[in-house]
């Protein structure tokens, strides 16, 4: 298939998809329900947003002081503002194309610090790679905390599998779990040795490679301890940032950090599957509130749009924002270097 339809038909989904939870999150709302939902909306403490784009946007900020780590091995130096500016326009090109933020950002940073956007592409991989890990380990936090919503959340499917017949944790079906865990591990280092020459085992074995990559690349890095909190700290961001937006209702301000750590993982599911999250993070946060006695209709609705909303500001004002301040800020940054020049050929 050629690369430019494949690239049209997965925008197409992407939007479609989008438009499908869109609809999935408002199709029930009749006259009285929309009525109602206005009215939580319009009742809603906006100023909880000031506090909530802080905290978000300090998390952008780390996030670029990270990536800016993951760049210096490869013996470059980019400032740390035109870093910043970079994830902020991947961000608002992520809102229309998916993933092509990324290969944005790169060619800003490339553009603005000389630097070869190819080489960039394996820092991005880094990136992603130490974020699905630490998507994971937030995961296990969330379902160490909130063990009897995330089984409720599956139907009680996983509640019904670790919890035995005297509704206690049941060790043995634990170690079964671990033990599922690496007979699947053992399966695919077979497959990946033995079915090279399928071309689908191939290119699971370059994802699986990236990843690797990706997460080894940190030896690389100066200051270990340093890339180490910034990662900790992006996420603890995300986490505090959705409990203080909780508070931009009534009806949702008294959940607590649990359920934080519960709409973190849902509405970060609901940002994968749609561009910037539009229908799908609402309609997983609303699912997610609903498990703590959180009316879906109109309050569950009303908490997922408000908290999407805060990052949807994010990246459309400050993305804009990083846009078209780039060639202001890096113009008097060039100035000034030219200066600086100057002064030490008159000096010499």
């Amino acid at each position: 298939m050629n690369k430019k339809l494949r690239a049209y038909l997965q925008y197409v989904f992407f939007i479609l998809l989008a438009g499908f939870f869109v609809w999935l999150s408002l199709h029930k709302i009749n006259a009285e329900k929309w009525e109602k939902l206005k009215e939580a909306i319009a009742h809603a403490r906006l100023w909880v947003f000031f506090p909530v784009l802080f905290l978000l946007l300090l998390s952008h900020w780390l996030r670029a002081l990270r990536w800016k780590m993951l760049i210096e091995p490869l013996g470059y130096n980019p400032s740390a503002i035109n870093t910043f500016f970079g994830v902020m326009v991947g961000y608002l090109v992520n809102l229309g194309a998916p993933r092509l933020g990324e290969i944005i950002k790169c060619t800003v940073l490339a553009r603005y610090e000389k630097i070869r956007a190819d080489k960039l592409v394996g820092t991005i991989v880094a990136e992603r790679a130490f974020d699905l890990l630490s998507l994971f380990i937030v995961f296990t936090i969330t379902l160490a905390l909130e063990f009897d919503k995330i089984g409720s959340f599956t139907g009680g499917s996983v509640k019904h599998f670790f919890v035995s017949n005297e509704g206690k944790l049941s060790t043995t079906r634990l170690l079964i779990f671990v033990g599922g865990l690496i007979l699947i591990i053992f399966v695919l280092r077979v497959l990946l040795t033995r079915f090279l020459h399928i071309n689908f085992v191939q290119k699971f074995k370059v994802i699986l490679k990236g990843i690797w990559h990706g997460l080894t690349s940190i030896r690389l890095v100066r200051n270990k301890l340093l890339f180490l909190f910034y990662t900790i700290a992006i996420w603890a961001l995300y986490v505090t940032s959705t409990l203080i937006g909780f508070d931009v209702l009534e009806q949702t301000s008294n959940l607590g950090i649990g359920a934080a750590f519960s709409a973190l993982i849902m509405g970060s599911i609901g940002m994968i599957f749609s561009p910037g999250g539009i229908g799908a993070y609402p309609w997983f946060i609303q699912q997610t509130v609903l498990l703590y006695g959180i009316p879906e209709e109109p309050y569950g609705q009303a908490a997922g749009w408000l908290l999407w909303l805060g990052q949807f500001i994010i990246f459309v004002v400050f993305g804009a924002l990083s846009f078209i301040l780039l060639p202001t800020v890096n113009k008097k940054k060039n100035a000034q270097a030219g200066d600086n020049r100057e002064q030490d050929i008159q000096a010499g």
